[in-house]
């Protein structure tokens, strides 16, 4: 599965693939910029794992941050993605689901 972020008015576009890694597409402003509209499915992201749990979330330490906490989109239906907007509250009324952010904090020194 890839991922494509551009930036349009740039005229640039990085593909990213679990395989390839991050790699630049050049576009020339001439070329025709097609826009794909992506409807996703209301279905659980997490089917299977710590169900038991009311809302999975996970904190990692980590030395150097500038803010105290960072939360990370884990439902992929973040407004501010790769950030957390608390969009998986409504994904997990409208599924069932219980996916919830992971949050870089700050290790205190």
């Amino acid at each position: 599965m890839a991922t494509i972020a551009c930036g349009l008015a740039a005229g640039f576009c990085y593909s990213k693939s679990r395989v390839d890694g991050l790699k630049p597409i050049n576009y020339s402003a001439a070329t025709p910029r097609r826009m794909v509209a992506v409807r996703a499915e209301a279905q659980a992201i997490n089917p299977e794992i710590r169900k038991d749990e009311e809302k999975v979330v996970d904190s990692v330490l980590v030395a150097e941050l500038s803010k105290p906490l960072t939360p990370y989109c884990r439902c992929w239906r973040s407004g501010t993605f790769p950030l957390c907007d608390g969009s998986h509250v409504k994904h997990n009324k409208a599924t069932g689901d219980n996916v919830g952010p992971l949050l870089l904090k700050k290790q205190k020194e």
